[in-house]
């Protein structure tokens, strides 16, 4: 997590937006608990705001620009970095999908983290994508899969293309474990793995994976991209990306059949 000390303005538009955020504040000689009671929030949202450790809802960056005359600067930040890869996206999607009681993954390329195999991951690392130290990479990944193990772990809702499974990364062995991997936890009872067959065609899920994370009293989505990412809390993305899921979802095989479909892909995988 970044600190006020430690934001990158001229890199990333969220710091930016936080940066922006602390100074006005100052400015108006402002505490963080003062302008938590003006936008009726907590100081430590104020706090977590200014450092970069969460993004500022919309609906309170145009509060402000309506209370501080700022003629639509936050609100018109903000949008741009929703729209903006986030350089700095893992440093907040991973304290979230700790702490997360479900984690809804729409999978249209590859296998998910918190799913893949050892081998698997390390294959898809070295070969795929531009990793200076694949080891450390590998080792935090199957790290994160720890959450899994907890004594109430989160609900998985996995949507899996049926591309990604027939992909083998790493050749056909460690495809084979990987997909037998996936077999073993769809059993889990906290798991839901159902696979959309290519026979479906076009569907509303070729745009791209996604991810959901619903905690308590917050929800995320997360967005692929080749070079980055973004990490929304933004209320009417979070509702288009549910309502993508469902979408998806309804094109889906059912658990024991997905299960089923992925055995028959492992047995014919040479």
């Amino acid at each position: 997590m970044p600190s006020a000390n430690e934001l990158d303005p001229d890199n990333d538009h969220w710091h930016w937006l936080a940066c922006d955020l602390r100074i006005w504040r100052i400015e108006r000689n402002m505490t963080q608990a003062a302008l938590g009671e003006m936008l009726g929030v907590t100081k430590s949202h104020v706090s977590n705001w200014e450092s970069g450790r969460e993004n500022i809802p919309m609906k309170h960056a145009e509060t402000l620009d309506l209370i501080w005359r700022a003629r639509g600067h936050f609100a018109r930040l903000r949008r741009l970095a929703e729209k903006s890869h986030d350089p700095g996206w893992w440093s907040q999607y991973t304290p979230l999908e700790a702490k997360a009681s479900r984690v809804s993954y729409w999978a249209l390329a590859i296998v998910p983290g918190l799913l893949q195999t050892r081998d698997y991951a390390h294959a898809l690392l070295e070969d795929g994508q531009i990793i200076e130290d694949v080891e450390a990479t590998v080792a935090a990944r199957m790290a994160r899969q720890e959450i899994l193990e907890r004594e109430r772990p989160p609900e998985l809702r996995v949507l899996i293309s049926e591309a990604a499974l027939e992909q083998p990364v790493g050749g056909a062995e460690v495809m084979r474990q990987q997909l037998a991997h996936l077999i073993t936890l769809s059993s889990r009872r906290n798991v839901i793995l159902r696979a959309i067959p290519r026979t479906v065609g076009a569907h509303i899920g070729l745009d791209g994976s996604f991810t959901l994370l619903t905690g308590e009293r917050w929800s995320a989505a997360y967005m692929e991209a080749n070079t980055g990412g973004r990490l929304t809390h933004d209320p009417t993305m979070l509702e288009d990306f549910v309502r993508r899921f469902d979408l998806i979802g309804a094109e889906a095989l059912s658990a024991s059949a997905s299960r089923s479909h992925i055995a028959r892909i492992m047995e014919a995988m040479q």
